[in-house]
């Protein structure tokens, strides 16, 4: 297991290339089942998500075929419709692979998924979306098997816009029998790159980015190529590093439309961007101060930038509130700031971030993966030495962030123990 080895940096100053979404590719790597012809998806970013979403494919039967920044995915052969539990629980994205094998062949077995322990994240609106479509849902001893004679078209209302139920049950819907409409769905950038991937396969969706979704059965899906979108929430981080550094990197590969609502929080703290030729410049545009936070869904601030946003934080004039409105146990990364040094108070749903003068570089643990990213970030503006451990949780949606990081001036390096 390795550790990440960090020492106060100068200003961060080039270029960085912001990977393809991980929150992207791994619903779209599980659509692939839909067809049995080859899938071609490039700007895939390598992470342990990704890899281990490759396992659970070729787990089924599915051929991989990988290039450097690419995969070739053919599920011609698939044939077991059981996901083993050891690769399942490695990560959430697991069940993502319910609907389209559902859709398929009419039955899967999964039991509950794993992920980062940030708080109950349950399946019931999934289900609830197989449920209405026609499918039967049986749970013994943690396992859920889901069958159906054929699915059929059916308005679902999802109580919470969960984006992982809006992509499971549009993944589910494509095939089904008639019309299915999702109302009070998820409008996140990577809802529209799956819907397009879906589409460009044969489907008939429209309504992707908005929070009804028409889908219309069909009874054949091709393969296609498809380039995955950039990674907003890497794109952000990379923003903050920039802003807690004071320094003036350039960000290419990405939407801009899609970081909004992190580029506006940072501009009330004095971190300025401005749109280049080839991307987005960020630089600091005076002292930095604080504000106050609330996690919101898509177009909200993103519960995934709240660790990090926080760490820039730490280090801004006064005080500023962070109010975590999505998962209610995603402060784990508070307790390891506050041994840098950080002064947060927890209440409730709630962080009250008063800046300090200096944070001062110590052995921390990265307990989940955006927390692990906070730290980082932490970590290139502390006094002396910071030694992360437990990085597989940032690996699992980092693409080599040391490399990209020590490439624009952090004194970041990787140790295996």
């Amino acid at each position: 297991m390795g550790k990440f080895i960090i020492e106060k940096s100068s200003p961060l100053r080039g270029r960085i290339k912001i990977s393809g979404a991980k929150n992207s590719v791994l619903p779209i790597l599980a659509a692939t089942i839909l067809t049995d012809k080859s899938c071609d998806i490039n700007e895939v970013p390598f992470l342990k998500d990704v890899e281990t979403m490759l396992e659970l494919l070729n787990s089924l039967g599915a051929e991989i075929i990988k290039n450097k920044d690419s995969v070739i995915v053919s599920c011609n052969k698939i044939s077991n419709k059981e996901l083993p539990y050891d690769l399942v629980k490695k990560i959430r994205a697991s069940f993502l692979i319910a609907g389209p094998v559902l859709a398929r062949f009419g039955i899967v077995r999964i039991q509950m998924p794993g992920g980062c322990p940030i708080g109950v994240r349950p399946v019931d609106l999934h289900l609830k979306g197989f449920s209405l479509m026609g499918a039967k849902i049986k749970q013994e001893h943690g396992v859920i098997e889901i069958s159906t004679k054929g699915l059929k078209g059916a308005d679902i209302y999802l109580d919470f816009p969960s984006v992982g139920a809006t992509e499971n049950i549009m993944m589910a819907a494509v095939m089904a029998k008639g019309v299915t409409n999702i109302s009070n769905c998820a409008v996140e950038p990577e809802i529209v790159d799956l819907a397009q991937f879906l589409n460009q396969m044969g489907a008939k969706i429209t309504g992707a980015g908005s929070d009804n979704i028409k889908i219309i059965g069909t009874d054949i899906l091709n393969g296609c190529k498809h380039t995955i979108i950039p990674d907003r929430i890497e794109a952000g981080t990379y923003m903050i590093a920039a802003g807690i550094t004071k320094g003036d990197i350039i960000m290419q590969n990405v939407i801009p439309e899609h970081l909004k609502p992190v580029t506006a929080k940072l501009k009330e703290m004095n971190v300025m961007t401005e749109e280049t030729s080839d991307g987005i410049r960020v630089y600091c545009g005076g002292n930095l101060k604080n504000v106050d936070v609330k996690t919101m869904p898509f177009p909200g601030f993103p519960t995934d930038m709240q660790a990090q946003f926080m760490s820039l934080m730490t280090v801004s004039k006064g005080t500023g509130i962070v109010n975590e409105t999505v998962f209610e146990n995603r402060f784990m990364h508070v307790g390891e700031l506050n041994r840098m040094g950080a002064d947060i108070k927890l209440e409730s749903n709630s962080a009250i971030v008063t800046g300090v003068k200096k944070t001062m570089g110590t052995k921390v643990k990265a307990t989940d993966l955006r927390a692990g990213a906070a730290l980082i970030i932490s970590a290139l503006a502390a006094e002396g030495e910071t030694e992360i451990s437990d990085i597989y949780h940032i690996e699992r949606g980092y693409y080599k962030i040391e490399e990209k990081l020590s490439k624009i001036g952090a004194n970041i390096k990787k140790i295996e123990d």
